[in-house]
């Protein structure tokens, strides 16, 4: 290695350290991490637009000429239109919060020897993080019921053909 090489290793070196002592070694990993997301970024951008320049755009040499097949377009299926929820996500989000709101504040009241005003702040996180639970839950299970509700519909008109 060069010496050059080495003083820019000493002076990385130097500052990562230095980093460490003023952020903390959680400061410095979530620098770094931020730093090394950023460099992904711009290095993704420049390799798509070196690959994107260097494609062959003379796409009549490339491709024969093929017949068309007009295929008829198939229906959108449930979970591909936009319908409403219906009432099992509100409640689920409010089952979720109340359970999560409950139970953190009755934990950390009982756990740990925090003030009122902590035991409260800290039920209300646990609240949002309940019903941020409840609603992930009940997106699961409607999207799981459709999927599965369409999926035996299918299997029954196909049967029903067969036999035809």
């Amino acid at each position: 290695m060069r010496l050059q090489t080495f003083f820019w290793l000493a002076a990385a070196l130097a500052v990562a350290f230095s980093a460490i002592n003023w952020l903390g070694l959680a400061g410095w990993l979530a620098t770094l991490v931020i730093f090394g997301s950023l460099a992904m970024h711009i290095a993704g951008n420049a390799i798509g637009t070196r690959m994107r320049e260097a494609t062959d755009r003379d796409l009549s040499r490339t491709h024969q000429r093929t017949s068309v097949i007009n295929v008829p377009a198939p229906s959108p299926s449930h979970l591909e239109r936009h319908s409403r929820t219906g009432w099992l996500l509100p409640i689920s989000v409010s089952i979720g919060g109340l359970i999560g709101g409950v139970s953190g504040a009755i934990a950390l009241s009982l756990m740990t020897s925090s003030s009122f005003a902590g035991t409260l702040l800290g039920g209300l996180s646990s609240a949002v993080l309940g019903g941020i639970f409840g609603f992930l839950i009940a997106s699961f299970v409607d999207i799981l019921r459709t999927s599965l509700r369409e999926s035996l519909d299918a299997e029954r008109r196909s049967t029903e053909e067969n036999q035809k």
